[in-house]
């Protein structure tokens, strides 16, 4: 009798594993998408609920909550866009150099490389004949001989990000997120009947659920408990959006109060 197939018998099938390894190679924007998303929310809805707390000493909270959040999502979020862009830039770079340098001594002195080769898979066990052969198999193609040094001496990844790729994604995911917790002002804006604590609640209602779902999102792509991840980044919103209410309420009281 043959034994169930389970989904963990299914994710070792050789094809699952083929595609399971070739992705980790692949850099994923995904978490580009959630630093801007969890960027995004965190500050404009700081803005928001520090604007609440000076409501107090400063008149026409909502609009200048309204105003500060739309400034804050475009100029921060391309702030942290181009941010990320010259670190993916700064990161290709690293690669690009330290391949033109491995390239170079591979050209100068072989053998020397050849026993970083040995010692590196020695200090993983391997040993006689086999360990020769490994050697032999590695650094008979001048590639995989370059990409292993990178990997296996220097820690680095093979796939850099793309620039590009990476600060449209980290703009998109704060643009997205970041507006969320200024939708609710708009109702004040547009003249419905609300007061302006009112409308301030429901900011801080959309936002924590923005938190929430950024955290489900953030534990799938971390492959985290997702329970945890919504609850760890609803926690450090809610505990920014809280500092961010009492400066407000605290510097406007001390500077107009």
């Amino acid at each position: 009798m043959s034994e169930p197939i389970t989904p963990l018998h299914e994710e070792h099938t050789p094809e699952a594993i083929a595609e399971r390894i070739e992705a980790a190679t692949r850099h994923s924007h995904l978490g580009d998408f959630v630093l801007g998303a969890v960027d995004g929310t965190i500050t404009t809805f700081a803005i928001v609920a520090g604007v609440a707390g000076a409501g107090e000493y400063i008149g026409g909270g909502v609009g200048v909550a309204l105003l500060l959040g739309l400034a804050n999502v475009l100029a921060d979020g391309l702030s942290m866009a181009a941010s990320n862009y010259l670190k993916a830039r700064s990161d290709r770079a690293i690669v690009d150099r330290f391949r033109r340098m491995e390239e170079r001594h591979i050209d100068e002195i072989p053998e020397g490389e050849r026993d970083e080769i040995r010692q590196i898979f020695a200090g993983k066990g391997f040993e006689g004949g086999i360990l020769e052969e490994i050697v032999r198999v590695i650094t008979n193609d001048r590639r995989r001989w370059v990409d292993t040094m990178l990997t296996e001496e220097w820690g680095l990844p093979l796939d850099s990000p793309n620039p590009t790729k990476a600060a449209a994604a980290t703009f998109f995911g704060f643009l997205l997120a970041g507006l969320t917790p200024i939708l609710p002002l708009l109702l004040g804006v547009l003249g419905f009947p609300l007061a302006p604590q009112t409308v301030f609640l429901l900011s801080a209602a959309v936002a924590g659920v923005t938190f929430t779902l950024i955290g489900v999102f953030r534990g799938m792509v971390l492959h985290q408990r997702v329970w945890k991840s919504a609850l760890e980044t609803f926690a450090i919103g809610a505990g920014a959006a809280a500092v961010a209410y009492l400066v407000g309420n605290v510097l406007a009281g001390w500077l107009l109060g």
